[in-house]
Order: structure tokens, then sequence, then C-alpha cells
């Protein structure tokens, strides 16, 4: 019952909620973003929801578009902006993603939304954390966030999947919260903000 109607009751009425409380911080940030950016303020890229069905996520842009001789693009902890580095540290950057709840592709609380190159490489296991609606937050992500190894982080996913209840979202939001003031978790390193997955192996 909690998780076929009254969850998604709840992601709609706090995200509608938590937009209007950080509406003042949204503005202030997207000026900021404009002016360093050239324009350029929110990130879009296409991941897989629930069931493995793509939308496309918005974020807040915190990296430049700077490439090598080649053409390609520079690595992640390259191209990240002073101002960038500090609105991930507070997690401002997912902010807009509370869109993403209202349109039904997201929910406040579960797996975080990855990339479809990562599909492939899952266990069968793993690929359970595609049967609930990707979060903003997660039982992953106040665990460890991005200091923990992926195999963790997967298991906390699943466990997430296999118990999901009220009570679990309502710790998960406690603990999201203590843990952005803390700014606990953010990198696995000082020079990389998270390796990427390359499978089980």
């Amino acid at each position: 019952m909690y998780n076929s109607f009254f969850k998604r009751f709840l992601d709609i009425l706090f995200a509608i909620i938590l937009l209007i409380i950080v509406l003042p911080i949204l503005a202030i940030v997207f000026f900021i973003l404009f002016f360093q950016n050239k324009g350029s303020v929110f990130f879009f890229q296409e991941r897989p929801g629930i069931h493995q069905k793509a939308f496309r996520i918005i974020k807040l842009k915190t990296m430049n578009d700077e490439k090598d001789a080649d053409g390609n693009l520079l690595p992640d902890n390259q191209r990240i902006t002073k101002v960038g580095k500090v609105i991930r540290r507070l997690s401002i950057d997912e902010l807009p993603q509370l869109f993403n709840v209202l349109k039904g592709d997201m929910s406040l609380i579960g797996p975080r939304p990855l990339l479809f190159k990562y599909i492939p490489l899952y266990s069968e296991e793993q690929l359970l954390r595609h049967n609930v609606r990707p979060g903003i937050t997660g039982w992953a992500q106040v665990s460890g966030r991005n200091s923990i190894s992926w195999t963790k982080k997967f298991e906390f996913d699943v466990y997430y999947v296999n118990h999901l209840s009220l009570w679990l979202d309502i710790k998960i939001l406690w603990l999201t919260f203590i843990k952005v003031i803390k700014t606990e978790g953010v990198n696995q390193s000082n020079d990389r903000p998270m390796k990427p997955f390359n499978g089980n192996n």
C-alpha cells in the first residue's frame, strides 16, 4: 500500500514544499552559474529509471566543457569549477531533481539513477535496484555516499528495494539532513568525486 500509492503522494507533497523552501537558494545559484557558465546553468542526461525506463535527469551544471587536444572532455575532477565544488559539497546541484520527482521520473528516496552503460555490468541481484523509482537520496547515500565501494553501494540499494517502508524512508530523510550538514562522504578521494563502475570482477 505504501509503495503503490502513499509514497508517490508524499513525493509530490514534499517536492512542492521543498521547492518553495529552496527557491531563493536556487535563484541565487542560478544567476551565479549563468554568468560562470556563460548561460549554461543546467545539466541534462538520460538515465535509467524504474524498470530501466529512460528519463532525463536535471542537475545544476558544476563542470565546464574543457577538452583535451583530441577533442575529448577532460576528466571530471579537472572540469569541476570552484563554485561547482561548493555546490556539490552542499548537494545543491541535486535540487532541480525535485522537478523529476513531480514528473514521476524519480522519488525523493530510492537508489540513485546511474548510467545506462552500467546496466550490462550489473549482477542479477544488482539489477533489482531498478524495481523502484530512483531517488534524490537513498540508503546507500546515507551509508557512505561516494566514499564506499560500488559493491557496497549496490548492496545498500538492493537492501532498500527489499525492505522499502515508510519508517525506512523517514530514517533516510533524517540521515540525509545530517549528512548534508556535515558534508560527509562526498568524494572517494581528494582528487576525484567517484571512480566509474567497471563491473564486479
